[in-house]
């Protein structure tokens, strides 16, 4: 790649993303998506630091804001790292079928290539446990921010692992493939319902139900 996917503008991106290009695809798409909901996590600390009525919660707010801007900037990496990933098993599977080096090409490619998606989603993961230890700590006027972060970040985790389960499919290397499911599903039956309680939770209380 010669520009990175981080130095495009949201139109370049959404652009690159709709052309019949290999990369970028779901996987950076999920990276992206994945960032904007601990963005929102990082918005909503920062209207909460230094405000009296949170004073008791300052330092874990603080915590949370540091955390958070580095989850989000690993996201963004992991949006080039997919990209050049997927671009290496494009490369790998275009190699003449003739060629005896052909298949070991794709299966190295498909064994990095399944890394990416899979840090997305502990990335994600990490994120909603952050959001979710906000809590009661934040604004009224800003739990509908916190919703929207949780199913930004649910959304990302599940885009992820169909990325990550594109890849595994394909290995000769079942052995490891299920090494890589086993984990993706384990994370996927942990937080998917976490963040649905957490949204859930929010949307109540954004509509005077919680």
């Amino acid at each position: 790649m010669s520009v990175s996917m981080t130095e495009k503008t949201c139109a370049e991106f959404s652009e690159r993303l709709a052309a019949r290009e290999p990369v970028p695809g779901g996987g950076g798409a999920s990276a992206y998506v994945g960032a904007l909901g601990t963005a929102l996590c990082t918005m909503v600390c920062r209207f909460t630091e230094g405000k009296p009525a949170y004073a008791a919660h300052d330092e874990s707010i603080r915590h949370t804001i540091a955390a958070t801007d580095r989850i989000r900037r690993e996201l963004l990496v992991l949006m080039d790292e997919d990209a050049r990933a997927y671009a290496a098993v494009s490369a790998a599977y275009a190699i003449d079928r003739d060629d005896p080096r052909r298949a070991d090409a794709i299966e190295a490619a498909l064994h990095e290539a399944a890394l990416p998606p899979y840090r997305i989603m502990v990335a994600c993961a990490r994120s909603l446990a952050l959001l979710e230890e906000l809590g009661d700590h934040v604004s009224r006027l800003l739990i509908s921010d916190v919703a929207c972060g949780a199913q930004l970040c649910r959304a990302a985790l599940m885009s992820a692992s169909l990325t990550l389960y594109a890849n595994t499919t394909a290995m000769v290397d079942r052995k490891r493939a299920c090494e890589l499911e086993e984990e993706c599903e384990e994370l996927l039956e942990h937080w998917l319902p976490r963040a649905d309680a957490l949204a859930d939770a929010a949307a109540r209380a954004v509509r005077g139900r919680g």
